[in-house]
């Protein structure tokens, strides 16, 4: 069965001086407020498409990995992932950089960064970004 998601944008005003709002679809968070300022040149407490992408990915490689090393048949006790985006004005986004932090008994940190691994290669986000986006990961076990 398919699973559709959506998101909605609205916009007011040109691209340097017009701001506009992000909702999603769910309704479980929103509207967010966007600008180009908060996406070229200071972030602020303002989100941006960026920002919205690297909390997608963090989310979609967290469930992959979980999956991973349940499989593995070392479920994690916790996993703490942050992606962050890079946006340059003029070139997109131009990296992707994972860092993972598990806590997860009976493995060993080169079976943990190799199943990690997998898991980058694997997660949904990170195949729709492959070849367009570089992806960088940084995983610990501790």
């Amino acid at each position: 069965m398919a699973i559709r998601s959506t998101g909605r944008a609205h916009w007011e005003g040109n691209l340097f001086e017009g701001r506009g709002t992000a909702t999603l679809g769910s309704g479980v968070a929103g509207p967010l407020e966007v600008n180009w300022k908060a996406r070229a040149e200071e972030k602020g407490s303002i989100t941006t498409p960026e920002e919205l992408i690297a909390a997608a990915h963090a989310a979609c490689f967290s469930m992959a990995f979980s999956n991973i090393l349940d499989k593995n048949g070392t479920p994690p006790t916790t996993l703490d992932v942050t992606a962050t985006a890079t946006f340059v004005a003029g070139e997109g986004i131009t990296s992707m950089e994972l860092t993972a932090n598990g806590k997860v008994e009976g493995i060993e940190e080169d079976q943990f960064n190799e199943l990690a691994e997998t898991a980058k290669e694997n997660c949904p986000v990170s195949q729709a970004l492959a070849g367009n986006v570089p992806i960088s990961m940084t995983a610990t076990l501790g």
